[in-house]
């Protein structure tokens, strides 16, 4: 049975933007509010999403950790009812396994996957139950294969994308349609932690303009930059030396 419609990033559209304070996420809010979309933006920060809440047309803040059950089962009910949904958190702390800092890299996965299956756990049955609804979860290029230093990011991220084909699987024919964007670098206040050179590094308003794209295109997956990209996707099917060996 073939998945009914769903809404895209239209006037008529509300979307829930999860990570919507800074970075792609804040950019993504402004591409969207562009199109005549109604947003409901999430994040920790009050302060900063009050801000971008009062720079758009129609959108409202709705603080949400992640991390916290009881203010996940708070924001959800106050969101409520939204067409789709992106989570967009991307927690990072630039780290090797010599130097492996526990509490750090469980902290950024709880943000950026256990939050996600808190959130979606809470949203999608709804979706399901209306028999409509979009889910768009923005992996990473680092969740193809094992980088050096990304401990925590790259494993958490590789999870959300695992997630979106789980979703994608057992959600056809529910009318709930699910996509997964993996970014590479993007200059945001968490990559100026970094101290290699970063390939191909896009502004946020560029990778919004490039996620923007992959959901008005509803293809599953969509990895960017291009030609950057190629080597994460090739990633998989090359000895595990060989691909480690090029960073």
């Amino acid at each position: 049975m073939p998945e009914a419609p769903a809404p895209g990033p239209t006037r008529a559209a509300c979307w829930w933007i999860v990570g919507a304070s800074e970075g792609l996420g804040r950019a993504l809010a402004k591409r969207l509010d562009a199109e005549g979309a109604s947003l409901i933006l999430s994040a920790r920060n009050a302060e900063r999403l009050e801000a971008l809440a009062a720079e758009l047309r129609d959108a409202r803040a709705v603080v949400m950790d992640v991390t916290d059950p009881a203010s996940v089962g708070a924001a959800v009910a106050e969101a409520r009812p939204v067409d789709g949904i992106i989570y967009c958190v991307g927690l990072y702390t630039p780290m090797s396994a010599r130097e492996w800092q526990a509490e750090a890299s469980v902290a950024v996965a709880e943000a950026n996957f256990i939050g996600a299956l808190r959130v979606l756990g809470a949203v999608v049955p709804g979706f399901c139950a209306r028999g409509a609804g979009r889910v768009i979860l923005i992996g990473s290029l680092a969740g193809f294969r094992g980088l050096p230093g990304s401990i925590g990011y790259g494993a958490s991220k590789a999870a959300l994308m695992h997630l979106a084909e789980n979703m994608r699987a057992d959600l056809r024919g529910t009318g709930v349609s699910v996509q997964v964007v993996n970014p590479g670098f993007i200059d945001t206040r968490l990559t100026k932690q970094n101290s290699f050179r970063m390939p191909s590094i896009m502004s946020p308003e560029a990778a919004a303009e490039r996620v923007h794209r992959a959901i008005r295109r509803r293809r599953f997956a969509t990895s960017f930059p291009y030609p950057f990209a190629l080597i994460f996707r090739a990633g998989p099917l090359l000895p595990l030396r060989l691909f480690q060996a090029l960073f």
